[in-house]
This record gives C-alpha cells, sequence and structure tokens, in this order.
C-alpha cells in the first residue's frame, strides 16, 4: 500500500470514528446530563436532607434511651398503622425512625426522640433515599418514572459514555499535525469550544469511564447478565450460605430499602411456624398467629442483632406473614460493615448473618465500586472528586452542543460527510463488535446506526442517479 492509500485510510478511518463520536455524542447527551445532574446532588443526599429535615432526624445529646418497643408504641399511638421497619438511632443526638403503613397504604417514616418517645413528625417514605426529594433524584437518576424503557436508555447511555471517551481519546490523539492539547490555546468562538471539550475529556475520562462502569449493575440487561455471571463462576454469593434453611420466593431487595447489591436477589430464608408457641428469646412475650408481631419480640430481636455486632444505621424490617422473618441490614459509608442479618420470628434463631467478607470476588469488587460510586467510601474527598467529574460530564455536554450548533448549517443537522473511502481496519470493526456483545444494549443501538447509515447512503445515491 503506497503513502497515499495509508494517508487516504487513516483518514477515512479518523471522519468514520469522528461522525460516529459526533452522532452518538448527540444522542445520549440529554441522558448524560441527566446522569450527571442527578448523580451530582444524590452524592451529598445525606448533607441536603440533614439540613432539610434537621427538625426532624436531629435530637438533644442523650445518655439513655428507651427500648425499641417502647420507641415503637409512641410512633404507632401518634400514627396507627401496621409496622414496617424500625431504624434505631444512629447516634447519641439522632432521632429513631419507623416506617409504618397506614390504612389507606401510604407508607411514612415517623421520627421519635428515643429520650422519651417524642414524636417529631413524619414523612412519606423515600426509602434508602432519605427523604421524598431524594426519593425523587434518585428515580430520575435511572428514568424509572418510565418505567423498564427509561432504565434501558440510561443503560444503553452509560455503555455509550465509555465507547465515547474511548473514541474522543482517539481523536484527541496527534496525526501528523498538533492536535492533542493538553491546555486551552484558543482565545475565543468554535475553536475556543473545541479545546475546552477535548481538554475536559482527556482530563476526566477515567472518571468518566469509572462512573459508567459502576453504575451499570444496577441496570436490567447488563447488571443481570453481571449478576448471573458472578454466581454462575462462583464469585458472587457462594451457594448453600444458607445451611440448607427453607427459603422463601421474596428477595432481599423487596424487604430492606437497601442491601448490598450482591445479595438483592437472595431470597430471605422462612421462619418455622410449628415454632409459633415457643416464644423469642428468655422471657419474650407468646407469639401470636398470623402476621401480628408482639412488640417485646422486637426488643429482643434487636438485642441479637447487636450482640452480633451489627454497625450503628442499621434497620430491622418486620416479618411479612406467618414464614415471614425479622431483617436487619446495614450498609454504612465502610462497605466493610455491611451486613444482612435474617431471624427467625419465633424462636430467634439465626437464619443468616453475612458481610462483606463472605461475598466471592466480583462481589466484593462490586460492592466497592458502588459505595465508591455513591461517594460513600472516602467521605468528603469522595464526594468532591466525583462531583467534579459530574460538572466536567455537564461541561462536555454543554461544549459539545455549543460546537454542533456553531458549526451547523442553517436548517441542517451538520452531522459529518460519510467518508468516501471506507477502508476501515479489520481491528477497529473486531472491537466495535466486541464492544457491542460487552454491552448488548450499544450493540442494538449501533444495528439501528447502521440501519440509517445505510439508508442515509441509498438515499444519496438514489438522488445522484435522479439528478444525473
Amino acid at each position: 500500500m503506497t503513502d497515499t492509500s495509508n494517508r487516504a485510510a487513516s483518514s477515512a478511518l479518523y471522519r468514520a470514528v469522528w461522525r460516529w463520536h459526533f452522532i452518538a455524542g448527540l444522542i445520549v447527551l440529554p441522558f448524560v446530563l441527566i446522569l450527571a445532574v442527578t448523580g451530582g446532588v444524590y452524592l451529598f443526599k445525606d448533607e441536603i436532607n440533614n439540613v432539610a429535615h434537621a427538625d426532624l432526624r436531629f435530637t438533644n445529646a442523650r445518655t439513655e434511651s428507651l427500648p425499641p418497643s417502647g420507641i415503637v408504641a409512641a410512633a404507632l399511638e401518634a400514627h396507627p398503622g401496621t409496622v414496617k421497619a424500625y431504624t434505631p438511632a444512629p447516634a447519641a443526638d439522632r432521632s429513631a425512625e419507623i416506617d409504618i403503613v397506614d390504612d389507606e397504604g401510604m407508607r411514612n417514616t415517623v421520627y421519635v426522640d428515643p429520650a422519651d418517645g417524642r414524636v417529631l413528625g413524619t414523612l412519606w417514605d423515600g426509602g434508602a433515599a432519605g427523604s421524598p426529594a431524594m426519593y425523587v433524584v434518585r428515580k430520575l437518576h435511572s428514568l424509572e418514572y418510565i418505567g423498564w424503557f427509561g432504565n434501558r436508555l440510561i443503560e444503553a447511555a452509560a455503555g455509550w459514555m465509555v465507547l465515547l471517551v474511548a473514541s474522543g481519546i482517539f481523536l484527541w490523539l496527534p496525526r501528523g499535525r498538533k492536535v492533542g492539547t493538553v491546555r486551552i490555546k484558543a482565545r475565543k468562538g468554535r475553536p475556543w469550544w473545541r479545546d475546552l471539550h477535548a481538554v475536559t475529556g482527556i482530563y476526566t475520562g477515567g472518571f468518566i469511564i469509572f462512573l459508567a462502569m459502576t453504575g451499570l449493575p444496577w441496570s436490567g440487561v447488563w447488571g443481570g447478565k453481571f449478576y448471573d455471571t458472578a454466581y454462575a463462576l462462583g464469585l458472587g454469593m457462594p451457594d448453600g450460605y444458607w445451611s440448607d434453611k427453607p427459603l422463601s420466593s421474596v428477595p432481599t431487595k423487596d424487604v430492606v430499602d437497601r442491601a448490598p447489591w450482591i445479595m438483592e436477589q437472595q431470597p430471605i430464608p422462612m421462619s418455622d411456624s410449628g415454632n409459633a408457641h415457643a416464644g423469642h428469646g428468655a422471657g419474650a412475650a407468646a407469639i401470636p398467629e398470623g402476621d401480628a408481631v408482639s412488640l417485646p419480640v422486637l426488643d429482643d430481636a434487636v438485642a441479637t442483632v447487636e450482640r452480633l455486632g451489627i454497625v450503628p444505621g442499621y434497620a430491622v424490617t418486620f416479618p411479612s406473614g406467618p414464614t415471614g422473618v425479622f431483617t436487619a441490614s446495614v450498609y454504612p459509608d465502610d462497605i466493610t460493615y455491611e451486613r444482612v442479618i435474617h431471624l427467625d420470628r419465633y424462636s430467634g434463631e439465626v437464619l443468616y448473618d453475612a458481610g462483606l467478607e463472605d461475598l466471592g470476588t466480583l462481589g466484593r469488587w462490586a460492592e466497592w465500586g458502588i459505595s465508591v460510586h455513591m461517594g460513600q467510601e472516602w467521605g468528603l474527598l469522595n464526594q468532591l472528586v466525583l462531583a467534579l467529574a459530574c460538572a466536567a460530564m455537564v461541561g462536555l455536554c454543554v461544549s459539545a452542543a455549543t460546537m454542533w450548533w456553531k458549526r451547523r448549517p442553517s436548517g441542517a443537522l451538520g452531522v459529518p460527510q460519510v467518508p468516501a473511502d471506507w477502508r476501515i481496519p479489520r481491528t477497529l470493526l473486531v472491537m466495535a463488535i466486541a464492544a457491542g456483545i460487552f454491552f448488548p444494549l450499544v450493540g442494538l443501538s449501533m444495528l439501528l446506526l447502521v440501519l440509517v447509515e445505510l439508508l442515509a447512503y441509498f438515499r444519496d445515491r438514489h438522488l445522484s442517479a435522479t439528478r444525473a
């Protein structure tokens, strides 16, 4: 192949990558903005909740507290209903939280001062988000408001973010001239926006890839395949951990607000209803039949999980149905202390007790990645670094949109032209196919883009032939 042919092929490759980078970036831009803005806000959910609801979440420092049964009884007296979960005060100056479903089916969180049982107020239960406002942010982040399709769109966008960073680095690399700038050299106009886009991407691309990859375990298709693969390889949650305890058909994620990701799909064990009259620990009150749970039993359950060493911040979910179990779970900033414990509702027997050390290699890696993704692992530094990464993503979207707007012809999209020479190396084609397989929804969207490209190509050929 001559030098001229090499240059032609190189130019064709560059223009093809640029065209796809442009088209894909324009398509996923609104989804990247949603992910960046909501993710940046959610990083500080605890701080925001503490400020917005300080009157509910904080109390005067105390040295003694009422027993859990007394705290829950005070909440029920003020707000009758069915107790679903009890969260002890995580610190001496914090309130306890009791989740109660009222007669109309509305689930509310009642905040109680543990020192005297004084009810501080209520909020609609936001689950792991901690407040209704943060619940909305969380749901927007995954587009769950528009159902499974929204989740798939976000998953595809996350996969494309990885490929956009990779293709952006390719476009940034020098091609016989000074391109790959590491600082903004232009003073104004479109070149300034181009330099801003390139410099922002090259310095923050690794963080963006990390955020995309550690967010994918929550997705429907990629996350499900990763979950299944981890278990198939024995690197998720070891089989037989329950020691042949009878299992229900209810996954852990349907019982608790937050559990370690790799444990979410694990079915909870069942209580032995044959022990219904056996009592729950020494001196415990008899347990009634059916769904009802006597409050003294809660005291025993809390005492058991605390004796087992569960760290503050945990919640205890009440049994549902005659074979339901007490479930204590905690997902602290330091994930080495994450824990899920299931107790038989009748005998108090520990049916399941697992922490980070019980997970397989992929399970531990996934838990660590998710913890960092949520800004928990290294405290404020973790939050600030990822907040800057989210800001960079917004900046990349703004600079990309501005460049497009400035270069587009009036009344047209301004998509880069299809290169006349399509001799793209096989290696690149193999990489594209591999990326499509690794990110299934990206692969599907690639096929749709190829179809659009082919339709546009044949349309242009038809128009050219008609003019001739």
